[in-house]
């Protein structure tokens, strides 16, 4: 009876390790310095977009849609399944062991006269490829009042920027862009702005009271967005990004002094 019972209990607690493991998402891997467990797969809910996806996992919304095979204008639908790796290589296979065909060796053709050799063609220069730094984009501040929170790139919760304010403040468009996400389905942020300014640049406006912009629509640089909200948090405040290829940048190095 002893013998059964650890036998269970082992069962247990294997099942749910593998359920700590797979969750929601399904399969994961471990990702980053601090090891921590990153979903494999991302199902598809309502009022996802593909950019809202790879902004929740920090990766360039190409890679994702590369990865899918999702092509522009990158529309996909709940329920599907959304892998946030690439995909492992095909690997050739052998084929099946066929008996040896004998093959006549050919005869050496006859050496022809050597001739001296061709010049080779200089190279082409190499196209210079369009910069892609701050330069091509005037950023603003996207709200007046008291910075409360800086930038930290190894500290959780600070991939941004935190503007302390007041209930209701208008938040604006750091620069000119397209509105690629605007709801409140990423966890932490409550009501969140994703603006698309490039192919390179977005930003990113979280805890706010109201949005005043759709998803696809286009705005302007100074152009009120949202209003300052609380979500989260003891105080009005704005939570500010800006990510560069995926990547979160620090936005004092992109924002005008002041």
């Amino acid at each position: 009876m002893t013998r059964v019972f650890v036998l269970f209990m082992v069962v247990v607690v294997l099942s749910l390790s593998g359920c700590a493991r797979t969750g929601h998402y399904g399969e994961g891997f471990y990702r980053g310095n601090n090891a921590r467990w990153h979903p494999g797969y991302h199902t598809i809910r309502h009022g996802d977009t593909l950019y809202s996806i790879a902004f929740q996992y920090g990766y360039d919304y190409r890679e994702v849609a590369r990865w899918n095979g999702i092509r522009p204008p990158y529309h996909i639908y709940p329920g599907q399944r959304i892998r946030l790796t690439p995909p492992e290589p095909a690997v050739a296979q052998a084929p099946p062991n066929q008996p040896a065909t004998p093959r006549a060796t050919p005869k050496p053709a006859p050496r022809a006269a050597a001739r001296p050799p061709r010049a080779s063609p200089a190279p082409l220069p190499a196209s210079p490829r369009p910069a892609a730094g701050r330069g091509r984009i005037r950023w603003q501040w996207p709200a007046s009042g008291k910075l409360i929170a800086r930038f930290s790139p190894k500290a959780k919760g600070k991939k941004g920027i935190v503007i302390g304010g007041r209930p209701g403040q208008p938040v604006t468009a750091a620069a000119d862009g397209t509105v690629v996400y605007a709801g409140s389905g990423l966890r932490g942020y409550g009501q969140l702005i994703i603006i698309k300014h490039n192919e390179v640049y977005f930003s990113a406006y979280a805890h706010n009271r109201r949005l005043r912009v759709r998803e696809e629509q286009k705005v302007k640089k100074g152009q009120r967005i949202a209003d300052m909200g609380s979500s989260g948090t003891d105080r009005a405040v704005l939570h500010f990004e800006i990510r560069r290829n995926g990547i979160p940048v620090n936005p004092l190095t992109y924002l005008p002094k002041r």
